[in-house]
């Protein structure tokens, strides 16, 4: 691993950049029938927020669990809680979600 030195970590530590943070989960209705159409909606709708760059990371997670997706927002919590309520799974009761404050390093990014 590569040495880091304190003083490398304090002056990363000042450029770091507020950021929302959003856990979707899984409601039961989900696995009914006929939601396929409203997978696709929420699915193209977080296209359009990347495009759009207000989402900045997008992960679905896929294992077992009834959480099915990570998120963090290049913008405020209220705008991402708007955004949230006006989310075609959310609005269909299929996803419920948390929102989080979170920092992290402006430019981090997937490898």
């Amino acid at each position: 691993m590569t040495e880091i030195i304190e003083e490398y970590m304090k002056q990363t530590l000042t450029n770091s950049k507020n950021y929302t943070l959003v856990i979707l989960k899984a409601t039961k209705k989900l696995y009914e029938p006929g939601n396929e159409n409203i997978k696709f909606e929420h699915g193209e709708r977080n296209f359009q927020l990347r495009k759009d760059g207000l989402l900045s990371i997008v992960c679905r997670i896929t294992d077992k669990s009834n959480i099915k997706g990570v998120a963090i927002f290049n913008c405020g919590e209220k705008e991402v809680e708007d955004i949230m309520e006006g989310d075609p799974g959310v609005m269909a009761g299929i996803f419920t979600y948390e929102i989080h404050q979170c920092t992290s390093f402006e430019g981090d990014k997937l490898p």
